[in-house]
């Protein structure tokens, strides 16, 4: 049992000023990490907590934006139109779809892709996860513009294939199904090498004396996979799980900003494009306050679960 001992005061120091020092000494230590972290703390009130407290103020007012228009008290009124709103029912369960159909593309491929990555060697495992890596590069106003390109049901590239298979072409953008499917397909591109990447590095946490002392036990290489690698890997799934729920709104938004405006008839729209669109379009601050706080709400729920979820299932190293 260890018992702490109070350090003797220095000789012709007095035992008062001894303290006053050692109480110094010790806020002096506390006060240096922080002045490294102040910048950081600062930014981070002014672009996160400062908007989100503000957010939550403006969401009990009505008021359009114009700051000669005065902000009227409107009390839990912009919640209860939220809650009834007509479409929010459509916006919520097509977020659920895009989280559902992006979860393939965040963490089936990119695993299988990371794993299959692992048997290249020298130089062409580079250029492998160069390739894999170079959508991730692309901002999302220029592979909206290419994507629209190839969509474009009279010249496009995907068409003329379908036409060259015997099929009709398909108005990707302007037909519910399809343009649901072509926001899908475009995020899971964009979102495919930034994922293999963080396999990839969770790959790399996992020591290869595992597979070693497995393959001289005689397993082979899918049983050291499934029993090893993946279980492992755990940490890192559940990651991408969690960042694909709650990113991929944020994902899916200049998309569909670009390619459908939420359309046609709603069936893109998710609930950050309407939340959007009630406070830019509509220029209804108040209830757009409410809208990104319920949602706000309901994602950080998520994100708890998340992280209880991944305290209780991942595997560790140790």
């Amino acid at each position: 049992m260890l018992v702490p001992v109070t350090a003797p005061a220095p000789a012709g120091v007095p035992e008062s000023r001894a303290a006053r020092l050692s109480v110094t000494r010790r806020l002096r230590g506390r006060l240096v990490p922080l002045l490294y972290l102040a910048p950081a703390l600062v930014f981070l009130y002014l672009w996160t907590y400062r908007p989100l407290v503000r957010t939550v103020q403006l969401s009990f007012y009505n008021w359009n934006l114009l700051p000669t228009s005065p902000m009227t008290s409107a009390g839990l009124s912009n919640y209860a139109r939220v809650l009834s709103l007509p479409e929010l029912g459509q916006a919520g369960w097509n977020t659920v779809v895009y989280i559902l159909a992006l979860l393939p593309f965040t963490v089936v491929v990119p695993t299988a892709v990371a794993l299959l990555a692992r048997r290249v060697r020298g130089r062409a495992k580079t250029v492998y996860q160069a390739l894999i890596f170079l959508p991730t590069l692309v901002t999302p106003i220029a592979s909206a513009a290419v994507w629209r390109w190839l969509f474009d049901p009279r010249s496009g590239p995907v068409n003329r294939v379908i036409r060259a298979l015997g099929g009709e072409p398909v108005n990707f953008l302007r037909e519910p199904h399809a343009a649901i499917i072509a926001i899908i397909v475009v995020s899971g591109w964009s979102l495919l090498g930034f994922a293999t990447l963080v396999i990839s590095a969770g790959l790399t946490g996992i020591s290869a004396d595992y597979p070693a002392a497995a393959s001289l036990d005689g397993a082979s290489r899918w049983q050291t996979t499934r029993w090893i690698t993946l279980p492992l890997l755990s940490p890192t799934v559940l990651f991408l799980v969690l960042m694909t729920t709650l990113l991929s709104v944020q994902i899916t938004f200049p998309l569909i900003d670009i390619l459908t405006q939420g359309g046609p008839d709603g069936a893109t729209t998710n609930v950050y494009y309407l939340l959007w669109e009630y406070g830019f379009r509509n220029f209804d601050a108040g209830f757009a306050g409410a809208a990104g706080t319920v949602f706000f709400v309901c994602f950080g729920l998520l994100a708890v679960l998340f992280v209880w979820l991944s305290d209780k299932l991942s595997f560790y190293d140790n």
